[in-house]
Parts: structure tokens; sequence; C-alpha cells
């Protein structure tokens, strides 16, 4: 379990400054949703699937993240 938070640490740290489109928070939601679902023994690629979706949905949604142009 710690492995695979030091993992998502390290693979979302890049994506932390450019999340200002939808591609870029699709990514990393994706990538947030396949570690939680793996840390959960769930399966990774509906968790990357559905965070995926929820990531790029965010764009335009007041969350504290920039606005997507």
């Amino acid at each position: 379990m710690h492995k695979t938070i030091a993992l998502f640490a390290l693979l979302t740290l890049p994506l932390a400054g450019c999340l200002e489109d939808p591609a870029t928070r699709g990514l990393a939601g994706a990538a947030g949703g396949a570690l939680v679902a793996d840390a959960f023994n769930g399966d990774v690629l509906t968790g990357a699937v559905i965070g995926g979706l929820a990531g790029a949905a965010t764009c335009g949604v007041n969350v504290g993240l920039p606005p997507c142009y």
C-alpha cells in the first residue's frame, strides 16, 4: 500500500502544473483512479476509466483548479 501511494505521488507530481485542459486532467484522473482501485483490490481498468472521466469532467467546475480554455 505504501509503495502504491509513493508511486502515485511520483507519477502525478509532473502533472501538477499542467492541469489546464481536459486531456491532462483526464490523464491525472485515470492515474489516480487506477492507483486507488489497485490499493483497494478493485478493477484497475474500471478505476482508470472512472477517474479519467471524472478528471475530464472537472473542466469548468470550480474545484480550485484553473479553468480550461
